[in-house]
């Protein structure tokens, strides 16, 4: 059973950092693009960040230059790092295994 873990979320002033953490179970995991998407209430469920089995990665032009995707394979963990946090960045932030698998996300809420 796949099984994946976020960690890491909290409540952060404007202009603070924090990381999240995402780890897997149930699958082999260097073998899957990672990526992380967000929702806020009220709004749709949105992009933010790919990462592929490469280590290649995509942001949304929203967080472009202000979080960074990474992976770590030994660990079977998929993290965001998340700098200059601004209100509008307010969301569940939730982990994804590709094709579809989904963790139950984690929130994250910043204050001005």
């Amino acid at each position: 059973q796949v099984r994946l873990v976020e960690s890491g979320g909290g409540l952060v002033q404007a202009g603070g950092s924090l990381r999240l953490s995402c780890t897997a179970s149930g699958l082999i995991f260097s073998t899957h693009a990672m990526a992380w998407y967000r929702q806020a209430p009220g709004k749709q469920r949105e992009f933010v960040a790919v990462i592929t089995t490469g280590g290649s990665a995509n942001y949304a032009d929203s967080v472009k230059g202000r979080f960074s995707i990474s992976r770590d394979n030994p660990k079977n963990t998929v993290y965001l790092q998340m700098n200059s946090l601004k209100p509008e960045d307010t969301a569940v932030y939730s982990c994804t295994a590709f094709p579809n698998y989904w963790g139950q996300g984690t929130q994250v809420t910043v204050s001005s």
